[in-house]
Parts: structure tokens; sequence; C-alpha cells
């Protein structure tokens, strides 16, 4: 295989939209393991000055990815999260006002690897969020393994993450006043294994808790789905029944998350490496589903209302898939 390698006059401003996407990738990937290494070291070489006030203060402050978390303006504001959202780029569509006196559930499609639209478009303050979605406030709910892992947990929540927990989903959506958001990808880390190009494999059937939640607490749902984002990386073949998929099965059960074997391409040649394609993806908010609150729903009010999600999802798809190159016949697969 011949490699394809970058140019050598590249402008500036691509080189760091690649800086910008390396170093995000790279963070999530290594950075939990680096924070982890760092307090194993401290302890080993007795630097109780260090670790103790740190791991007392986080005793103290374990439940906070639980209540809203601790977000920061000014790490949302770095210029580095500018030239990553360039880099692809990330585009946030809105189909219908919101009403900012309401809470709302934003359902979000498809997980892909990484789930690059939903971190750029709801964890930094470069997206077309606040200017589309005015007086909102969104939350974007992770698995609550990253918060488990010291000095990552503090980087991850300056961003806005929380914890995809029931008890951080109802915080959020309990709060007075209306104006917030919780972002859900729904399909989790099990449906990374089937992020593929041109795949659009969603795993809805059997998530029916935030259905629940969203009657609890009388919260709008909204199917969001992020075209392009299972365009970003390639992965290894993996059908269901093979050897690799049973072992990442068993592996995601174990650990909780899921460990896709994916590549793309690299910084300085095309052909292989880790660093996402520069594919464009179109995040499309559609039309909320009311929701009237019911403190105790029953079975069939939650599979009734899950069913009416699934149908909107679907026609969300339908009615702009065109807009962005998917085939006609190419139709969305629920598991």
């Amino acid at each position: 295989m011949k490699v394809e390698f970058a140019p050598l006059n590249i402008p500036l401003t691509r080189r760091l939209q690649t800086a910008a996407v390396l170093q995000w990738v790279l963070s999530f990937l290594l950075l939990a393991q680096v924070c982890i290494g760092i307090i194993v070291m401290l302890i080993i070489h007795n630097y109780w000055f260090l670790y103790i006030p740190y791991l007392t203060w986080l005793y103290f402050d374990w439940n906070t990815p639980e209540q809203g978390g601790r977000r920061s303006n000014w790490v949302r504001n770095w210029a580095v999260w500018k030239y990553f959202k360039d880099y692809f780029p990330i585009h946030l569509i809105k189909t219908q006002d919101l009403d900012p006196s309401h809470n709302y559930i934003f359902g979000f499609h498809p997980h892909g690897i990484l789930v690059a639209g939903a971190f750029g478009n709801f964890c930094t303050n470069y997206s077309d969020f606040k200017q589309l979605f005015p007086g909102f406030t969104a939350y974007l709910h992770v698995l609550p393994f990253w918060f488990r892992c010291p000095l990552f947990r503090e980087y991850l929540m300056s961003s806005g993450p929380v914890s995809v927990s029931k008890k951080s989903v109802s915080y959020v959506l309990s709060k007075d006043g209306g104006g917030n958001i919780s972002v859900i990808v729904l399909g989790g880390a099990e449906e990374s294994l089937d992020a593929h190009p041109g795949k659009f494999t969603l795993f809805i059937r059997q998530r029916k808790g935030f259905v629940k939640i969203a009657l609890t607490h009388g919260a709008c749902l909204v199917p969001v789905f992020s075209f392009g984002e299972n365009e970003l990386f390639k992965q290894i073949s993996n059908p269901e029944g093979s050897w690799l998929r049973t072992v990442q099965e068993k592996l995601q059960k174990i650990m909780g998350f899921a460990l896709p074997l994916f590549h793309a391409r690299g910084v300085f040649q095309y052909n292989f490496g880790l660093m996402p394609y520069r594919k464009a993806i179109h995040t499309v908010v559609g039309r909320p589903i009311p929701v009237r609150q019911t403190l105790h729903p029953t079975l069939e009010q939650i599979e009734e209302l899950h069913q009416t999600y699934m149908e909107e999802l679907r026609k969300l798809f339908e009615e702009h898939k065109g807009k962005y190159g998917i085939p006609e016949h190419k139709t969305l697969i629920f598991k």
C-alpha cells in the first residue's frame, strides 16, 4: 500500500486544528491512566503533603458529578476547542424552538467511537448552542467510570460533562425554572462496537430508563441525530458472533465501557493512525415530544412514549439524510 503523506505547505490554521484534535484524542485514550499513575507515584514516593490533601478533598467532592458537576467557562473558552470544532467541522442545526421554562432530555445518536459531535456542541463555548438555544444550559452525561479517575475527573468536569447515573439526570431535570437539558448518548458503550462508516445501527429498543425519568420529571424528549459521527473512524471488522466481538462484549460487561479497535489517519500521513478523518458532523436537534409528568408511570405508559420516541427519531433521520449525502435506501436499524 502506498503511503500518502501530508503536504509540507499546510496552512497554520489546519496545523492548529490537527493539534487540537490530537490532544483531544490522546486525552481520552491516555490522560486518565496518566493521572492515576501520578497519584500512585506520589503515594509510592510518600509525597503525603500532596496526595493526602487531594484525596481528602476528593472524599468530600465525590458526589459532585451527580450534582451538576463543576464547569469552568475559562476551560470551555480555550482556543483549542475552536480549532477542534473547525477540524471536522462540527455544526449544530435546530429544527424547532424550545421553551426555556421547561427542562428537556436530548437523546443523542449515534454514539460513534468518541462522541465528537456531542462534545463539540455541548462541552465547549465555540458551538452555536447558545445562539440557537438561548436561556438553556446543556449537561452531557457520560459514564460514571470517568469520574472515579483522580485528577482526570477535574479536567473532564471543567468542560461540563456530568455522570449518566439516574441520580445525576434527576438532579438536572429537578432544577427549578427550566432551561436545563440532559444530553444522553442513549446507545452507550455497546453501540460504539457497531460504529462503522455507512452503518446506522442504534441500540435503543431496550433503553427505556430515560423514558421513565422523562415521565417522572415531566421533561420533554428531543431526538438528536449527529450525521457524520460514524464516518470519523474505521473499525476492525467485528460482526456479531465473531471471536473479536465476543471478547469485546465480555470486556464491556466487566469494565462498563467498550474497547472498539478503531483507526483512521495519522498526523503526518493519511493512511493509518488514531486521528479522526476530516468529515463534517451535522448534529440535528429534532422536534420536542411533549411529556406529561407522571410520578409513578406504568409499564404501558413507558412503552407508549418509548415507541413515540423511536418513531420521531426515525422521522428525523429520514427527513434530513438526503441533505448529508446518505443514500435513499439507507435507514436506521434499531436493536
